[in-house]
């Protein structure tokens, strides 16, 4: 056990020291720093990839536990022919789904090059390009803290939402009540990949939406995308020290769009009478173009140019060198007071936001 600065285990390099910091390997240590921990009284904080967090630049007085078990295991052909793969909490996302590729298994390939760890993608329903890990994750391995158990939580037992599950629900500032020790998929074993649901990416790929594409050619396309919006990290692209999407894009009535003006993107959504918008539209029309905070811009007091939007999204926000949280916070609030104004809706941030607040 030693103090640790933060910052450089968060893909936005922003948090200052913990109290005491655990890397645990395994999941008997895992479960065992847990223990210790909650026996202790101490609050714990959960950190893997660090790409959904934002910590203060005080840092974290507690508990600062870094999940770091790795390993992906193709196993047994299922009862309806698809594949078990299991993942450790702790390995690197990107890795897993480039080895399930490899293997000639289909249905992660859209969530190609999204940061962070396996165990965390559960937590937020991580999704891009229109797939989710709803839509193949079998279960989650969990340790119970309240009961000191290890247990499963089948697909529909994580009770997934838009950017949401059971396991984020039950998460206070960092700290979660049940901790994922692995996570479990069901994929295709075929060369094509899942049918592509996002207009953008069915385009790049010359396909209609719905239809199927090459999953090799989908997960170079989405790398591509995702590479030309800074949402790939790059230690040489100050773009990329971000938490990807600052703010989850707003579910809202469809009467809504009545308000807005013509053309505004809107999709389909599994609640009746409701419509998802496109945050880094609403973004862009309230007056915060790419950029934002940066040296010559209407936002660059708010931060001193330390932080900003992406030049490639304004989704992002982005540590320029050496940005504080409080920098950070100060785009992300003029940002979201902005689209209040301009269109009466609330953003929401998507990263957990650890010892601070918007």
């Amino acid at each position: 056990m030693n103090t640790q600065l933060l910052a450089p285990l968060t893909t936005t390099g922003v948090g200052g020291p913990a109290g005491t910091f655990v890397r645990a390997d395994t999941e008997s240590r895992i479960t065992a720093a847990l223990s210790a921990a909650d026996a202790a009284g101490e609050e714990v904080l959960i950190i893997a990839g660090g790409s959904n967090l934002l910590i203060d630049d005080a840092g974290y007085r507690g508990t600062v536990l870094q999940i770091a078990n790795q390993g992906v295991s193709i196993g047994k052909e299922l009862s309806d022919g698809r594949i078990r793969v299991d993942i450790a909490a702790g390995h690197p996302w990107d890795d897993a789904v480039a080895q399930t590729l490899a293997a000639g298994l289909s249905g992660l390939e859209a969530l190609s090059g999204i940061p962070g760890s396996a165990g965390a993608t559960p937590v937020q329903n991580v999704g891009a390009y229109g797939s989710e890990v709803a839509h193949t994750l079998l279960e989650a391995k969990v340790f119970e803290r309240a009961t000191g158990t290890t247990s499963h939580f089948g697909n529909a037992g994580l009770g997934f939402g838009y950017r949401d599950s059971l396991l984020k629900r039950t998460t206070f500032n960092g700290s979660p009540a049940f901790v994922v020790l692995a996570v479990t998929f069901a994929l295709e074993r075929r060369s094509d990949s899942a049918p592509i649901r996002y207009k953008e990416l069915a385009r790049t790929l010359g396909v209609a939406v719905g239809e199927r594409a090459d999953a090799a050619a989908v997960r170079a396309t989405v790398l591509e995308l995702r590479a030309s919006k800074g949402m790939v990290l790059d230690a040489a692209d100050r773009d990329t020290f971000s938490t990807g999407s600052f703010f989850t894009n707003p579910i809202v009535p469809a009467a809504v769009l009545d308000s807005l003006p013509e053309g505004a993107p809107n999709f389909p959504v599994d609640t009746p009478g409701m419509v998802k918008l496109s945050a880094a539209w609403l973004i862009d029309k309230a007056g915060f173009s790419k950029g934002f905070g940066l040296e010559g811009t209407a936002g660059e007091q708010l931060a001193g140019g330390r932080a900003a939007l992406s030049t490639k999204h304004t989704l992002a926000i982005t540590n320029r060198g050496d940005a504080s949280s409080a920098d950070i916070l100060a785009i992300a609030r003029a940002v979201r007071a902005g689209v209040k104004e301009r269109f009466s809706i609330e953003l929401h941030n998507e990263p957990l936001l650890i010892g601070c607040a918007l």
